[in-house]
C-alpha cells in the first residue's frame, strides 16, 4: 500500500537531560533518579498510514543502525497497544521510521520514537485512551517513554516515570553533538562509583537563560565521569561546545551526546555550522526545546 495516501506524520523530539542526579538503586536493580529534562524540536520522524499489511521500514542518517525485528522499540509499542486493545480495533499499519539521531546516544531516541508510534497509532486507530493509560503502555516498553509522551520541560523521578511539568520554561537554544560514539545506557550505570547522591536543589522562581545556567553550575549529571571513562571522545566533544561559545555544556543522560545551551537560536545555529566545519563526521544539530506551553 502506498503509505502517501492517508499517511500521517508524528515527531520524535531527543531528550536532553539538562541535569540528572543518580539518588540511589531499587531491590530490583532499577537506579533512583531525579532530572530535569527538555524535549528539542530536532529529532526522529514517524509516518503511519493504514495498510493491507503490517509493515515497518526505517529511513534517515542513522538507519542502518536500527534493528528491524521485533527487539524495535517502534514495533514493541505497536505489539503492546495491539495487545491491549484487540485485534479487531488495531488493523494493520505500515510505520516510516525517518531515523535522525544517533543510536544508542543518551536522547531517548528509541523511547521518544515508541511514544510517537503510541500517540500516533492512538489516532490512526481511533482508540478511546487517555494520556494516562498511555503513559502506562509506555512504561511497560521503558522508563523513558512515559516522558517522551509528555515531551515538555518536566522532572523527572523514581526510575524516570514520576513526572512534575515544569511551568514558563521558556525555549532554550540548544547544538548536540555526539562524537560518533554509543554508549549502552547498562554498562554507563554499571559503572558507577557511588548511587547515593544529593537530588535536585529547587529550581529557580523564574527560568530564563541567565537563571537556569546558574542554577545548572550546581548541579550534575552523575553518569558523566563514567561515561568519559569508557568513551574519552565525549571530553572533546564538551570542549568544541565550550570552544564555539556554549554558555553551559554538558553530557545527556548516559552519553555520548553532549549538549551546549546558547543564548538563541541564531547562536546556537552560528555555533553548530562552526563545529560541524571542523568536525565533519560527527553528528552536529542545533534546535530549540519545546516549551511548557502547548505547541
Amino acid at each position: 500500500m502506498d503509505t502517501d495516501i492517508g499517511s500521517r506524520t508524528w515527531h520524535a523530539h531527543a531528550k536532553i537531560n539538562l541535569a540528572l542526579h543518580v539518588t540511589g538503586r531499587r531491590p530490583d536493580g532499577y537506579h533512583l533518579i531525579e532530572s530535569l529534562a527538555v524535549f528539542t524540536r530536532f529529532g526522529d520522524r514517524v509516518e503511519i498510514a493504514l495498510a493491507d499489511s503490517d509493515d515497518f521500514a526505517v529511513s534517515g542518517r542513522y538507519a542502518p543502525a536500527v534493528p528491524l525485528d521485533a527487539s524495535n522499540l517502534v514495533l514493541k509499542a505497536r505489539d503492546a497497544l495491539r495487545r491491549e486493545t484487540g485485534l479487531e480495533r488495531t488493523p494493520p499499519v505500515a510505520v516510516r521510521l525517518e531515523k535522525n539521531l544517533p543510536v544508542a546516544s543518551g536522547v531517548g531516541g528509541g523511547s521518544s520514537d515508541a511514544a510517537a508510534v503510541l500517540r500516533g497509532l492512538a489516532e490512526t486507530w481511533s482508540l478511546d485512551i487517555d494520556a494516562t493509560e498511555l503513559a502506562r503502555i509506555g512504561l511497560s516498553l521503558g522508563a523513558d517513554v512515559p516522558m517522551c509522551l509528555a515531551a515538555k520541560p518536566l522532572v523527572a523521578r523514581g526510575i524516570g516515570d514520576e513526572l512534575t511539568m515544569v511551568p514558563d520554561f521558556s525555549a532554550l537554544g540548544l547544538v548536540l553533538v555526539n562524537p560518533g560514539t554509543a554508549l549502552s545506557t547498562a554498562d554507563v550505570f554499571a559503572a558507577l562509583s557511588r548511587r547515593d547522591n544529593e537530588p535536585l536543589p529547587p529550581l529557580p522562581r523564574s527560568i530564563d537563560f541567565h537563571s537556569l545556567r546558574n542554577w545548572l553550575e550546581i548541579t550534575r549529571n552523575d553518569l558523566e565521569p563514567a561515561a568519559l571513562t569508557m568513551q574519552p571522545a565525549i571530553g572533546r566533544a564538551l570542549s568544541w561546545l565550550n570552544k564555539a561559545g556554549s554558555g553551559f555544556s554538558r553530557m545527556s543522560g548516559s552519553g555520548a551526546t553532549c549538549f551546549g545551551l546558547f543564548e538563541t537560536g541564531n547562536v546556537a545555529k552560528r555555533a553548530a555550522a562552526d563545529i560541524r566545519s571542523r568536525q565533519p563526521d560527527w553528528f552536529v544539530a542545533a534546535t530549540r526545546s519545546m516549551t511548557s506551553e502547548a505547541d
